[in-house]
């Protein structure tokens, strides 16, 4: 018997849930392994140009090339400088000091932030869900962060942590001000230029910061620039903006909580970084916190 077109919608959804997981979370190997040929933020612009190409292709393939209007400027400009650059830049040069099974469980602390920020700049309540969901985050913050998991006699170890904590609290800036956005032309539409000003942005930054780098081709070098232009960019926007629209925001939600933890083992198997048992902790009080503060589980998806 042929499937109703709504369950045949969801179940490539949900396929396409579980390889985005499995594609982000491969992201943390590829960035750090990127650093063995590139400084931090050259190898951001290496993922973000050859992403913002392929992204561009797929918008022209799929006909929805949209010139954007005056009132998407802000968030073109915002999400391109907080999140895309600004995100991307500092976890980059943090990850130089970490290994990228930390550095992960660190930037996943994003939603974390979101709370206070969305309460102090949109007015949110902050319900008791939300601050027991946070208290249980940031008990996996402290975990990760106190003395026997963390040098504090080592600056660089300390920078590291700064840094792309600093790079999570970026991210959650941009997440609330897209919340705040008076949305004219869909995600999709601006996703392309919110990647060209970011490349341009990233390039610069690159240029004044970090000159032009020696750089020793090899094929190792071009496959992660492939990977991380292809799947970490560009197929990834576009498999999000997929499974935002044909799942439910529960299964999305539970879904991208799998990043983190596909990155640790892909860590740990290729890059033979240990599985610290204060990161392991961490991780899991961090992704319960988040579980907990943001996923109604009673909630359906509005046709």
């Amino acid at each position: 018997m042929k499937q109703p077109d709504s369950l045949v919608v969801r179940r490539k959804a949900f396929i396409l849930l579980i390889l985005l997981m499995a594609g982000w979370g491969m992201t943390w190997t590829v960035n750090k392994s990127l650093l063995n040929y590139l400084p931090p933020v050259w190898a951001v612009v290496a993922r973000l140009a050859p992403g913002c190409l392929i992204y561009w292709l797929i918008c022209v393939a799929a006909k929805r090339v949209t010139v954007p209007v005056k009132a998407d400027l802000p968030v073109i400009f915002s999400m391109g400088v907080l999140h895309m650059v600004g995100f991307s830049a500092l976890v980059s040069i943090g990850l130089q000091y970490l290994p990228a099974g930390r550095s992960v469980v660190l930037a996943y602390t994003t939603p974390l932030w979101v709370f206070p920020l969305a309460w102090f700049f949109l007015k949110e309540s902050m319900t008791f869900k939300k601050t027991a969901g946070m208290t249980l985050g940031m008990s996996g913050l402290l975990l990760i962060m106190q003395p026997a998991s963390m040098d504090w006699h080592d600056p660089h170890i300390v920078l590291g942590h700064g840094l792309i904590l600093l790079g999570a609290v970026c991210w959650a800036l941009s997440i609330v001000y897209g919340r705040a956005h008076q949305w004219v032309t869909p995600l999709f539409e601006l996703v392309p230029w919110q990647l060209l000003f970011a490349a341009l942005l990233q390039t610069t930054l690159a240029l004044i910061f970090e000159g032009v780098p020696p750089v020793q081709w090899s094929w190792h070098m071009i496959f992660l620039m492939a990977y991380g232009g292809a799947i970490s960019t560009a197929l990834a926007y576009w498999a999000m903006n997929t499974i935002s629209r044909d799942l439910p925001a529960s299964v999305t939600s539970m879904g991208l909580l799998g990043v983190p933890v596909v990155a640790l083992l892909f860590s740990s198997w290729i890059l033979d970084e240990p599985l610290d048992i204060y990161v392991l902790g961490s991780l899991v009080l961090i992704v319960l916190g988040i579980a907990l503060s943001t996923i109604n589980f009673g909630a359906r998806r509005s046709a």
